[in-house]
């Protein structure tokens, strides 16, 4: 499977792994290198000695291409960036910020950027900085959400109307079949988060991982947009939020309520009552926890049998 994406990385398929927190340590992002396509360490939730040793330990893990996903509002960004670039890390993606900071610096270097958006306003931004891809993340997405609330299956295609350079599709994308839809909307590839959190190598509690699989349709809600929109498992903390809600809470009050280090409490520690539980809204169709051998295996399968019975459907 050749295109922009997999020549762009030097993978063999188009399938990139999000750098979600606590979920996205080094065994994630080397078992999907070494499955053919591109992991990526979560620096989010690393401190730069953290994120320095992750690095090492990928280094030795694989031989294949990784890279590192950087939000830009971290506080330690200049060291965190320091360490990527003196550690040879060849891809960097970059989300929560400007572009137009880091792109020239990192790309003197040799470092392939691409950066993560909402829209189309921030993706033309993103292109004009000069990335090299864009990641283009629907309103399904867990995590850290775009404020537009526009779904990946128009997002992608409003996105692909105007950008020239590689696009991948992120929000919503658990199964071969949705891939195939994402690539059939216009994406060069996808990046994939709420599957790989259900994965054997995923550095996320296992208490979290099976709540994830036991999630149903509905189980998510993006909340907190005063703040930072994100998407989580409705929990004790979910309620503990619109109860807050309910009684007119102040963008002070809600920061009270979020407190501190809540999303590592949950998805880290496997706190399911006071914990944040950042997952997509695809978690309803994530029905197990396997290797990344495997899910890259069922992903792959997936998409060509897909592929194959929509080639065989007979249009009149």
């Amino acid at each position: 499977m050749t295109n922009r994406i997999t020549q762009l990385f030097n993978i063999q398929y188009p399938i990139v792994q999000g750098g979600m927190i606590w979920a996205s340590g080094y065994k994630l992002a080397a078992a999907v290198s070494n499955a053919g396509g591109l992991g990526l360490i979560g620096a989010g939730s690393m401190y730069p000695e953290v994120l320095l040793e992750h690095i090492q330990k990928c280094k030795k893990a694989t031989n294949k291409p990784f890279g590192v996903n950087i939000p830009m509002l971290y506080p330690d960004l200049d060291k965190l960036m320091e360490i990527i670039m003196k550690e040879g890390v060849k891809i960097v993606f970059t989300s929560a910020g400007n572009p137009k900071v880091w792109t020239p610096i990192l790309k003197e270097k040799g470092i392939t950027v691409v950066h993560v958006v909402s829209s189309l306003k921030f993706a033309l931004k993103a292109q004009e900085a000069g990335v090299d891809a864009v990641v283009a993340e629907g309103f399904e997405a867990g995590g850290h959400n775009g404020r537009e609330e526009t779904t990946t299956m128009v997002l992608i295609p409003t996105v692909k109307e105007k950008l020239q350079i590689p696009l991948l599709a992120a929000g919503g994308i658990a199964t071969g079949r949705q891939m195939l839809a994402a690539m059939a909307l216009g994406a060069d590839g996808v990046q994939i988060g709420s599957r790989f959190v259900a994965s054997i190598e995923a550095s996320s509690h296992t208490a979290f991982k099976e709540q994830v699989v036991a999630a149903k349709e509905g189980a998510t809600q993006l909340t907190l947009k005063e703040l930072a929109p994100v998407r989580l498992l409705k929990n004790k903390f979910y309620e503990d939020v619109q109860n807050a809600y309910a009684q007119g809470a102040s963008v002070a009050d809600l920061k009270a309520v979020l407190g501190r280090a809540r999303a590592k409490k949950g998805m880290f520690l496997g706190d399911l009552e006071e914990g944040e539980l950042e997952i997509g809204q695809t978690s309803a169709l994530i029905h197990d926890i396997l290797p990344v051998a495997k899910i890259m295996e069922r992903l792959l399968t997936e998409f060509e049998e897909e592929k194959k019975r929509l080639t065989q459907i007979a249009f009149s």
